[in-house]
């Protein structure tokens, strides 16, 4: 800690090209976050060129997201430890790596793998550029960088739809890919010629055991969800894969609790801020990362919008996010109603959207039209909310763990979303067709005339509907918790001896 208190006091007040910096370390993050969501539109593409099935295209999905948040709060501390600089250049090194193989991936295994491997250089990316913003600014200018950085984050999230539509239009799936190799490289030069090098000498060691336990434990309890429609939620299969994540997860608890130097420090979930903060984060990602996964295949495989027209449907949700981000409407209600009420206010309004789509939307675009913009409204109203609300909650000396903490918990919680949503989806779906196959596509396929076609369609459309609602209820219920907690802590709730804010 006295590393980290000495490098924050030697550390330029301001950098004379931080803004410059900003946009090289924005352009990255917005690499690696529009792949959390570009794949989406690309569904139906991989579905008919790769004969994936539902369950393959979750875990291309999900193997990007749960390999990137299981090393999260290991590869903040290795940039801790050699250098935020460095990890930087390795993670655009590997992404863009990554990239490559999966533009040219032959089938589903490949893709998978591939999707895993941009997940370590994602991984490398996130854990590090918040750190960096706080070093190059001064107080005064921080705020609004930290503001921007946050805007980028939902951009990617909301603008993956819309830039692969574009893509898929004009060229084949694996474009949406090859697409990244251009911004690493730029990246790449950029950040080896313009971002200073920032390291603790004395940071803890990477905790490669617990990123192992975590990683195994939420890929097994995850993989567990996707098999359970296909395979029988009580099936030995399933039960086996859920025991043995629970059993890692219960086994990382139990490592970071023994060992001096946590990757998971648990303290921090004594601390009621953080605790209502880190809860909202996850059921926001539990209920946007999923319904995202819902809505791309509502809108082409339901109301039958090609790729780039899908893509441009979602757009309003995007520019929702900026306009009302970049005017500074959001931190202005902060300000007004304070950080509980912001984030309730905003979580609401995710939830109506949410609702909104599921209720309205099932034959025209208009209520899926609302439903985007009060769901960006709710972005940007809550995000930042919640975002200052974590980094309140700890000391600035271990800023950097509690921004790996909500980033791995935020993917875990985008992980799980399309992992349940999609089961609620296929259940729904199985529940009401008596068709045995894998996708909607392959449905429609061995339907013998028009009435089953229409059926099968019906029923994936009331599957969606079902799971858009249970999305909606989580984005709720996760804002009534995030608000609650907040406030008591707000009110003057004492933190438990030895919590995060005593540390």
């Amino acid at each position: 800690m006295t590393a980290t208190t000495t490098e924050n006091r030697t550390t330029p007040a301001a950098h004379p090209q931080r803004w410059l910096i900003l946009g090289v370390i924005c352009l990255a993050q917005l690499t690696v976050l529009l792949d959390n969501t570009v794949l989406n539109v690309a569904i139906p593409s991989l579905t008919t060129s790769l004969g994936a099935s539902t369950a393959d295209i979750q875990w291309m999905i999900n193997a990007y997201s749960l390999v990137q948040s299981g090393l999260l709060l290991t590869a903040g501390s290795a940039s801790d430890r050699y250098g935020r600089k460095k990890m930087l250049a390795a993670g655009l090194a590997l992404f863009g790596i990554g990239s490559l193989a999966a533009g040219f991936a032959q089938n589903s295994g490949q893709l998978i793998a591939a999707r895993a491997g941009m997940g370590i250089g994602g991984a490398l990316l996130m854990t590090t550029t918040l750190a960096v913003v706080v070093q190059i600014f001064d107080d005064e200018a921080r705020v609004k960088a930290i503001g921007v950085w946050a805007t980028v984050n939902s951009l990617g999230f909301a603008a993956g739809p819309l830039i692969g539509g574009v893509m898929l239009d004009h060229f084949w799936w694996g474009a949406i890919f090859l697409v990244n190799i251009p911004v690493a490289v730029i990246g790449l030069a950029a950040v080896i010629v313009l971002v200073p090098e920032s390291k603790n000498p004395r940071g803890d060691r990477p905790d490669l055991l617990g990123a192992l336990l975590s990683t195994v434990g939420m890929t097994g309890v995850v993989y567990a969800i996707i098999s359970g429609p296909g395979h029988g939620w009580l099936s030995g299969h399933v039960l086996a894969s859920a025991a043995i994540g629970l059993v890692f997860l219960a086994g990382f608890v139990r490592w970071e609790l023994s060992i001096e130097h946590p990757m998971l420090d648990m303290h921090f979930f004594r601390n009621q801020k953080f605790i209502g903060a880190v809860a909202g984060s996850i059921l926001v990602a539990f209920g946007m990362g999923g319904s995202l996964f819902l809505l791309t295949q509502h809108l082409q495989f339901v109301l039958g919008y090609g790729p780039l027209e899908a893509g441009l449907r979602t757009a309003p949700l995007a520019l929702s996010v900026v306009v009302l981000n970049m005017s500074g409407i959001g931190a202005k209600l902060v300000a007004t109603v304070g950080t509980p009420r912001a984030i309730a206010i905003g979580m609401t309004a995710n939830a109506a959207g949410l609702a909104s789509i599921a209720l309205l939307g099932g034959h025209s675009y208009g209520g899926t039209l609302l439903g985007l913009v009060v769901m960006g409204a709710g972005i940007a109203f809550s995000m930042p909310a919640m975002a200052n609300a974590i980094m309140s909650a700890i000391p600035p000396e271990k800023a950097g763990v509690g921004a790996g903490v909500n980033g791995t918990l935020g993917e875990f919680g985008n992980g799980l979303g399309v992992a349940v949503l999609g089961a609620v989806l296929n259940s729904r779906f199985a529940a009401l067709v008596p068709v045995a196959a894998a996708s909607l596509p392959a449905a429609l396929a061995a339907a013998g005339n028009d009435a089953e076609r229409s059926e099968i369609a019906d029923a994936f459309a009331s599957g969606l509907e079902t799971s858009q609602l249970v999305g909606a209820v989580a984005v709720l219920a996760g804002g009534l918790l995030a608000a609650v907690l907040l406030h008591r802590a707000e009110r003057g709730v004492p933190a438990p001896a030895g919590s995060a804010t005593a540390a």
